[in-house]
């Protein structure tokens, strides 16, 4: 099923991977924004993206939120999916980028980054896998060293966790133990 994934010519970078860092108006939403009357702000996450996060979680991949806004819904999702790393309100992402490979102690050629606007360009040039989802703006996606199939909170995320479980050999043991129950 996964067959075409070995050809793509990051699997190798994928394999290095230790660190998913993820932005998330645009790739684990759709990029909408929606506010009630009293102005408060409401987000839709895609199951199999966060099923997806937890099963790189399971592996010793670390995931990590880096937004250029502040969302409570964003804080409940990330805690939800057992993120600690999440840094809201960064429109400068590099410094959390930065801070976070820092506390690691990881290389940027570990660290696998997902964008979808100009804002992410300074983490996704300095990630080791630099991955722009569908929809994303035609100089992120230039600038990526791949782009998913699926759009921006549609499936993206959960496209790039499966690449990087697949690159890596956990996803047929996943698989397997899914259907052993």
């Amino acid at each position: 099923m996964f067959e075409t994934l070995k050809t793509l010519p990051v699997w190798d970078q994928a394999k290095a991977i230790r660190l998913l860092i993820l932005d998330v108006d645009g790739v684990l939403t759709d990029g909408k924004l929606f506010f009630d009357e009293q102005g408060i702000e409401y987000k839709a996450f895609h199951a199999r993206d966060g099923h997806g996060i937890k099963l790189l979680q399971q592996t010793g991949v670390n995931v990590a939120v880096i937004s250029g806004r502040k969302s409570q819904s964003v804080a409940i999702r990330m805690q939800n999916l057992g993120i600690s790393w999440v840094y809201q309100g960064y429109e400068q992402k590099l410094s959390a980028f930065n801070e976070i490979i820092e506390k690691l102690q990881l290389t940027p050629a570990e660290v696998a980054a997902v964008g979808d606007d100009l804002l992410d360009l300074p983490m996704l040039s300095r990630a080791g896998l630099a991955v722009a989802v569908a929809d994303a703006h035609p100089i992120v996606r230039q600038h990526a060293h791949w782009t998913t199939t699926q759009l921006g909170g549609m499936g993206a995320v959960r496209e790039v966790c499966d690449l990087l479980l697949q690159a890596q050999g956990s996803f047929d043991k996943i698989v397997a133990d899914y259907l052993s129950c």
